[in-house]
């Protein structure tokens, strides 16, 4: 059985916690036997191996109308996909991503093949435009799609005002329609057609999840939820959290006890915008400067924001020796990396479905300190196998690491409480018998229609 899966991006790219969880996923099956293949969008197209995985990278336009951006995606990505299509010749399509480059047209390209299609929902940028799903930035979303709601709320994430967010993202879908013929361009233009655009996904979204997807994956509970809230049928959905590579199964876990007197050492994983928080770690720091502290940021930069903010981190580095900026790490050593450290920070600002670097942390045996957001409410008990900081400010984080920093034996009794976490042998297994199913009833249908 072959199973072709579809991210966002692959390596040797820089790569997010999806793409790791992709990687760990296609090694897990193809130990358990399955010919496991990646198709990525890329600039061009070309075909490598990385870790013994066959890896088909297809180009994509460089330049995409908002239409296609909102809707049905970018049609030549699409039409180099098939190519990968035909060549390839899966049993299974498995799509990790929505995004111009894995839209809707690559999923119609699988249909006509009689081959399944599952999706797995890895980021709340799937049905939320503003990207975090909290709603107005401070309070978490239900996630329903709602063209006005989510427009109003959009303008406000890139800088309008409430009020005018309410003014623009209250006009009717039919406006933006019209503003769009003139082919204009610019900022306020294009605020002009929120409520078109978001509507726009919102119908394509739906389009893909209910009729061009056979099944689809949520990593974890509240992903579920909006997945239900958006129309997808419960029994169309299958939660089935990350893995951490299976490798480290038998690995002892870290129970050493914090040094007494010694400088608590924090290590923060992840990609540099935004939504990861770091920002608020490298306030919380200044805000402490007697905090006997170091950090250590191992930071993934994938686009210009991210190169923006490693040169504002590097900056700070020069006034506050203990934060260090640090190569990102690859998937095979962030465990036993961990371990040299006393606790995980993950102060993200945004609903997070693991995250997988939360997993990570627990196989190397240290505690979170996260924030009470999404999937990192869920997998870290408060004050058992780590701390969630309910607030945004930077005080508030301030005042959760400097409590571990004055308390060893707080930091001791974190260190020491278990930490279970999953390995993706587990996620492999789950996702693959969910794939069998999916084909049993593929094959059935196929037998009833040629007896009839």
């Amino acid at each position: 059985m072959k199973v072709l899966h579809v991210p966002f991006c692959y390596y040797p790219d820089p790569v997010g916690g999806t793409e790791v969880y992709v990687a760990s996923l296609a090694q897990a099956q193809a130990a358990d036997g399955w010919h496991v293949a990646v198709a990525a969008p890329g600039d061009e197209n070309r075909k490598y191996s990385h870790e013994g995985i066959d890896v088909h990278r297809y180009r994509i336009s460089s330049q995409v109308g908002l239409r296609e951006i909102y809707g049905a995606g970018d049609s030549e990505a699409a039409r180099n996909f098939l190519d990968i299509l035909e060549r390839a010749r899966p049993d299974v399509v498995h799509l990790h991503a929505s995004s111009p480059g894995v839209s809707i047209r690559v999923a119609q390209a699988v249909r006509p093949k009689g081959v399944p299609v599952f999706f797995t929902y890895h980021t709340p940028a799937v049905t939320c435009v503003r990207g975090t799903l909290l709603r107005w930035g401070r309070e978490a979303c239900d996630g329903e799609m709602l063209a006005r709601r989510c427009s109003r709320c959009l303008l406000h994430g890139r800088g309008m005002p409430m009020a005018a967010s309410w003014v623009l993202g209250s006009l009717p879908e039919a406006v933006g329609g019209a503003v769009g013929t003139f082919g204009l361009d610019g900022r306020l233009w294009t605020a002009l057609r929120s409520t078109e655009l978001v509507g726009l996904l919102r119908s394509t979204l739906r389009q893909m999840l209910l009729h061009e997807t056979d099944h689809v994956f949520a990593v974890c509970d509240w992903v579920r939820d909006v997945l239900i809230a958006n129309g997808v049928p419960p029994e169309k959905i299958t939660l089935s959290r990350q893995g951490v590579p299976s490798s480290v199964t038998f690995a002892r876990q870290s129970q050493a006890p914090a040094r007494e007197g010694q400088p608590i050492r924090f290590a923060f994983l992840g990609r540099l915008n935004a939504a990861k928080g770091v920002r608020i770690l490298v306030d919380a720091f200044a805000m402490r400067p007697e905090m006997k502290a170091s950090l250590d940021i191992f930071g993934v930069v994938q686009d210009a924001e991210a190169e923006a903010m490693r040169g504002w981190l590097l900056e700070q580095t020069k006034s506050d020796g203990r934060i260090r900026l640090r190569a990102p790490l690859g998937s095979a050593e962030v465990i036993e990396r961990l371990r040299s450290y006393d606790a995980l920070l993950v102060p993200s600002q945004a609903l997070e479905t693991g995250p997988l670097v939360v997993y990570e942390a627990f196989a190397a045996g240290i505690p979170v300190v996260g924030s009470a957001l999404g999937g990192i409410a869920e997998l870290v008990r408060d004050n058992e196998n780590g701390i969630l900081v309910t607030s945004p400010s930077v005080s508030a984080w301030a005042d959760a690491m400097a409590r571990l920093a004055g308390n060893s034996g707080v930091l001791g009794k974190l260190k020491a409480a278990p930490k279970p976490f999953r390995t993706a042998a587990a996620a492999a297994s789950e996702v693959s018998a969910v794939y069998m199913k999916v084909l049993a009833d593929y094959r059935e249908r196929v037998t009833a229609y040629s007896v009839a």
